[in-house]
């Protein structure tokens, strides 16, 4: 078994705020991320990919499928946008990079999936020293 890792960026805004709470609270858990005015990030997606290499190509997986399908289900969704308002896939969640990490798995397992390899993770970097690995569980 073979593991690929396709790296994608974008940039983008959210907001971390709990409508259940009150200012005081949200800006006590989530500090500047609860900042009104919104904040961004420069993003870094790492989507790991495993399967046998294909005798015929040499390939796991033709990236061409790999960066068409995160182009069309992730990043023209996601790049200069804001998460909380602009992402159908993000409606109504809360825009941590936890929550990021999950709703891009959902978003292109399946697409990944029937290209014949198993998608094996998502890594959302959000900052030099702050990323988010999932692993579908």
């Amino acid at each position: 078994m073979v593991h690929i890792i396709r790296r994608e960026r974008f940039n983008a805004a959210h907001k971390l705020w709990n409508p259940d709470w009150s200012e005081e609270e949200n800006l006590e858990v989530f500090g500047g991320c609860a900042n009104p005015n919104w904040h961004g990030h420069n993003y870094e997606l790492f989507v790991s990919i495993k399967g046998p290499i294909d005798p015929k190509t040499g390939f796991v997986v033709n990236l061409k499928h790999i960066s068409s399908i995160l182009k069309t289900k992730v990043i023209d969704k996601l790049d200069h946008k804001n998460l909380n308002l602009d992402v159908d896939f993000l409606k109504g969640k809360m825009t941590s990079t936890e929550v990021l990490a999950v709703s891009i798995w959902e978003e292109i397992v399946d697409d990944i999936n029937s290209l014949g390899v198993q998608l094996h993770s998502i890594k959302v970097q959000e900052t030099e020293n702050n990323s988010v690995e999932y692993f579908g569980e």
